[in-house]
């Protein structure tokens, strides 16, 4: 299957400080892609993996589910485990629960947490219907674009694959039951206006996680894919300091330079 233009993964090789970035739901690579830009130019050394079934079609992405989705994540982090000394992991939306069950999965693997309008759960009774819906309709209105920044547009679908949205359930379900195996440390951004997620998946995280050090971001001029939105910038670079900030390399450095 042809990837669409833009959908491409990206890879950089930098210094010895690693960031996974994951993609969000019915998304692609393009919309972590200036992050990954901003940390490679920074000198990390970054994996941003197109997921199974995204950047191509959603009748694609309908035959893949999470475990797809997580095991190009896990091989993304094995890449940068094999060539770094500790590596971050960072996620939008769905991509920040791949990242959370990274790091229930492979604690020693992940040095901390960057998410973004990360997706766990959700309140809404419609959703109850999609383990039935699914048998009968493919595809319903996609959740791509939620962007304020005119002129910025999301590389998506505009159509949410029913399957694979109750593949996401699963994956929510899981993720959730680990979360008090988390013990790294965590930033997560939230936009104060989001019409994707609610507010509900960072509560359960911040109240659930394991982790010493949580802090959380209010986004005030971003709707929900804010990695392209107004505060895009806030946090790449917020996402550096938390890096050098958690880093046990860097730490290293700065003593052996004093």
């Amino acid at each position: 299957m042809p990837v669409l233009p833009h959908a491409e993964p990206f890879s950089a090789d930098g210094h010895g400080i690693g960031m996974l970035l994951i993609h969000g739901f019915t998304g692609s690579p393009a919309s972590m892609r200036p992050w990954a830009t901003h940390l490679a130019e920074e000198g990390f050394t970054v994996r941003l993996p197109r997921l199974p079934g995204h950047g191509t079609t959603w009748q694609e992405m309908n035959q893949t589910g999470w475990s797809d989705w997580y095991a190009e994540a896990a091989q993304g982090l094995s890449e940068l485990t094999a060539r770094c000394d500790e590596v971050f992991v960072a996620g939008l939306s769905m991509g920040g629960c791949l990242a959370l069950r990274l790091a229930e999965e492979r604690a020693d693997d992940v040095s901390g947490l960057v998410l973004v309008n990360p997706s766990i759960a959700a309140g809404s009774r419609t959703l109850r219907a999609v383990p039935v819906l699914k048998h009968f309709i493919g595809a319903v209105r996609g959740v791509c674009n939620d962007i304020k920044k005119p002129g910025v547009e999301e590389l998506g679908y505009g159509r949410t694959p029913l399957r694979a949205l109750d593949s996401l359930r699963a994956l929510w379900r899981v993720t959730r039951a680990d979360l008090a195996k988390i013990t790294a440390p965590l930033l997560i951004f939230r936009s104060f206006e989001d019409h994707v997620v609610e507010p509900l998946s960072t509560h359960i995280i911040t109240q659930q996680v394991s982790s010493r050090h949580i802090s959380e971001r209010i986004l005030d001029n971003s709707y929900h894919v804010a990695t392209l939105d107004n505060d895009a910038m806030r946090i790449f670079t917020e996402s550096v300091d938390f890096m050098r900030t958690h880093s046990r390399v860097h730490a290293q450095d700065v003593r052996h330079a004093l």
